[in-house]
């Protein structure tokens, strides 16, 4: 193989009450990336779209992927790609995560698939460690595996990917504007309550389960963050209005996406996930801020080749 195109899905990670654990892809939107495979060593990016970020290869997230698999890989050949952004960067919709982990995938293409899916997350780690400092797995896994997925340990990296119930959407909402990943993690505390991490650790086993049982009950009685909401809401312009629209609406959950400031709702059904679409959007008008508005279903498949 010696050329490749593929779409990277946007992803939402925590899903409310899983800080750092959990994630899900989203289906309807995300990044398309090319490679080609050159006789010259070393990585290329010959062009990108859609947003604004760096040609230098050591800093964009993507081609310091590509560089690290090849060095790994001890790969006789080189990659030139090309990217395009579906959707803006500090969204909290895994902008960084949608190049890295597309990366990891497409450089295992033309190098004869030797990683596995647990590999590549680790490459795309190093890749949102380039991009926000950071090497968290829960929007990149998302992305590579597909699905609702579960990062059980860091040390080490562990994976399960979980059920996606079939009735399961999403409607999410983002506004204009730009919360760094790095100010949102300065805003959390450093210390929580003891009754707090138990109402946590329960709404994540509820919500496991509730994916399992394809209970729909159970999801939304654990759609709940008492631990990271509070603290980051107040970076999200009308975060309660929007999130209480949602839930009046029929929203199962609703919650931040990442660090925000995309607000996510999750929703049982094409009716429902329509009403609250619609209420969302009239608690956002006339707030003289610029949104943009997506609906989806769970991207079971993830990162797809799509020449």
């Amino acid at each position: 193989m010696d050329y490749l195109k593929i779409f990277s899905p946007a992803t939402i990670a925590n899903v409310s009450c899983g800080f750092d654990s959990l994630g899900l892809a989203v289906d309807e939107i995300g990044d398309e990336m090319t490679f080609v495979k050159t006789p010259q060593k070393g990585v290329e990016i010959t062009n990108i779209t859609g947003a604004e970020l760096t040609y230098d290869v050591d800093k964009n997230a993507a081609s310091a992927v590509v560089k690290k698999m090849l060095l790994d890989a001890k790969a006789d050949f080189g990659i030139q790609l090309t990217m395009h952004k579906g959707y803006f960067p500090g969204s909290g919709l895994g902008s960084s995560a949608a190049s890295s982990a597309g990366a990891a995938f497409g450089a295992n293409q033309l190098l004869g698939k030797p990683y596995s899916n647990l590999e590549l997350t680790k490459f795309a780690m190093f890749g949102e460690e380039v991009a926000c400092r950071s090497q968290i797995a829960d929007n990149v896994a998302a992305a590579i595996y597909g699905g609702f997925v579960l990062i059980r340990s860091y040390q080490p990296l562990e994976v399960v990917k979980l059920p996606v119930p079939n009735e399961l959407r999403l409607v999410a909402i983002h506004p204009q504007i730009e919360v760094r990943t790095e100010d949102a993690r300065n805003v959390l505390p450093k210390e929580i309550a003891l009754k707090d991490a138990v109402t946590q650790w329960a709404n994540v086993g509820g919500l496991i389960s509730g994916l399992y049982s394809n209970n729909y009950e159970l999801i939304s009685n654990s759609l709940k963050d008492v631990i990271v909401e509070p603290h980051r809401k107040k970076l999200i312009p009308f975060f309660d209005e929007v999130k209480s629209a949602a839930i009046k609406a029929g929203a199962l959950g609703a919650g931040i996406s990442g660090s925000g400031p995309t607000i996510f709702a999750l929703c049982k059904g094409d009716e429902i996930t329509e009403q609250v679409y619609n209420a969302i959007e009239k608690s956002y008008r006339n707030k003289n801020i610029d949104f943009e508005m997506y609906t989806s279903k769970v991207n079971k498949e993830g990162i797809k080749i799509i020449n």
